[in-house]
């Protein structure tokens, strides 16, 4: 080949090189950036480690570049579907197959009462929309460096992301690891010894409660109405913190019978002696037990397995609203908690036996929304430190000061019979942004015992 062949075929090999190139950079842009954008942005506030879904992503994206368009497109919906999934797991410490297991229930919540979860579906409304035209393009590239290249930039990101996460791993995906030592808040405090039949035991489960980590502000304002003289001229007060696994039905588990695990491993059974739960056992021993929450009984099965673990009675938001419980708003609409002490209050009073009495709150579910009747706004009464450094966490501590009070305006009445009580949170608060969730402990949960002095004061 003479020197003017050589100059003629060098453009066509660069031309070559360009459109393999282009191949590759059509197929970069689907594959590492739109599949992973939404979740790289939440870099700047925090987010679950994401390595599974990064390599699945890429892996998937090299599996079907050659595969028809719509073949393709239906691959990326998949990927997406998974990495939201996982992405919402980590997020509330949920394993994977407790959430999908959960989405049953999706029905009975209402996201669209949360601008967060608004946002974000649109976007990955959005996201999916574009996949749909940028898969017009060709990625089907063939040249090994670029194949390397790809494997580059995908381990890269798992890099990327695992550095922008260091020192958050702890707060996310927290599955009971084989062989955990068990602990809870029912047997450190003591309060299950106390099942003599002489006071009524009251187990208040408070959603999203957790310990403040290195914050001074929370840590005051936390059980801070119960150093209160009227309290302590009637309980003995003691205050502790428990490890904590996963998410609210877990607490149930850990609280109620005495081991980790969830919920659906106790539908199976319809002996409550063979689940030995702590309602059971109470039973055996005469008292009536009765369970509260503010939400709708069907979900997660609540309505179902609360029997089955021993509870005689129950009472959801359709029943608390019945006697005089407003409605609040929210992701998780239904009750409202403040209002629910009083009803706890009769409950015991009317009694004609001891009684274990549980309550498993709801408004301080996360996110918490303003307005909506649940009286969060104007959260600078509350602290004026969290409310300009931590506006989130303000809001939901405005929701906790208000069942406070409720409920110490009740067990402090003249005419409240005797009960030991014994309130703890179910997981640490599951805040999107790492600003807020780096304020609590990633691994345990406070509880507060009011330990029955057995003398009322006169009045």
């Amino acid at each position: 080949m003479s020197y003017i062949d050589k100059t003629i075929a060098l453009p066509a090999k660069q031309q070559r090189f360009s459109t393999e190139f282009t191949k590759f950079l059509n197929w970069a842009l689907v594959w590492v950036i739109l599949a992973n954008i939404p979740f790289m942005a939440m870099w700047m506030v925090g987010a679950p480690p994401r390595a599974i879904p990064i390599v699945l992503a890429g892996l998937v994206g090299l599996i079907v570049k050659r595969m028809p368009r719509a073949v393709q497109w239906i691959a990326f919906v998949g990927v997406m579907v998974y990495s939201l999934l996982s992405f919402v797991s980590g997020l509330f410490s949920l394993t994977l197959d407790s959430l999908l297991y959960s989405l049953q229930f999706f029905a009975e919540i209402k996201p669209s009462n949360s601008i967060e979860y608004i946002i974000a579906a649109i976007v990955m409304v959005g996201i999916l929309i574009g996949s749909w035209f940028l898969l017009k393009r060709d990625t089907n590239f063939s040249k090994p460096l670029h194949i390397l290249l790809g494997g580059a930039l995908i381990f890269g990101l798992v890099g990327a992301d695992a550095a922008v996460g260091e020192g958050m791993r702890g707060h996310y995906f927290r599955p009971a690891p084989a062989g955990a030592g068990f602990e809870s808040a029912v047997t450190k405090s003591g309060f299950a010894a106390r099942a003599d039949g002489k006071r009524h035991l009251v187990l208040i489960i408070v959603e999203s409660l957790g310990v403040p980590k290195n914050n001074k502000a929370m840590s005051d304002k936390l059980f801070a109405y119960y150093n209160s003289s009227a309290v302590k001229a009637r309980y003995e007060v003691s205050q502790g913190t428990s490890l904590y696994y996963n998410s609210t039905t877990s607490g149930e588990m850990r609280e109620l019978c005495g081991r980790w695990g969830d919920y659906y491993e106790l539908l199976e059974s319809d002996d409550p002696k063979t689940l030995n739960c702590l309602p059971a056992q109470l039973a055996e021993k005469g008292y009536a037990t009765q369970a509260m929450h503010s939400f709708k009984g069907p979900f997660f099965k609540r309505e179902d397995w609360y029997p089955k673990i021993g509870f005689q009675k129950r009472e959801f938001a359709v029943d608390l609203e019945k006697r005089g419980a407003e409605w609040c708003g929210g992701v998780f609409a239904g009750a409202c908690d403040r209002q629910v002490p009083k009803m706890l209050a009769e409950n015991l009073k009317r009694a004609k036996q001891p009684v274990f009495q549980y309550w498993l709150t709801l408004n301080t579910h996360l996110p918490v929304p303003t307005e909506q009747n649940l009286h969060p706004e104007n959260c600078e009464k509350v602290s004026v430190e969290l409310a300009r450094d931590y506006p989130m966490i303000c809001r939901q501590f405005a929701i906790f000061d208000d069942i406070d009070k409720a409920l110490i305006k009740e067990i402090t009445a003249s005419d409240f019979p005797e009960a030991d009580i014994l309130l703890v949170g179910d997981h640490m608060p599951p805040f999107f942004d790492r600003h807020h969730r780096s304020q609590f402990d990633p691994e345990r949960v406070p509880w507060l015992y009011l330990k029955a002095k057995g003398s009322q004061p006169e009045g």
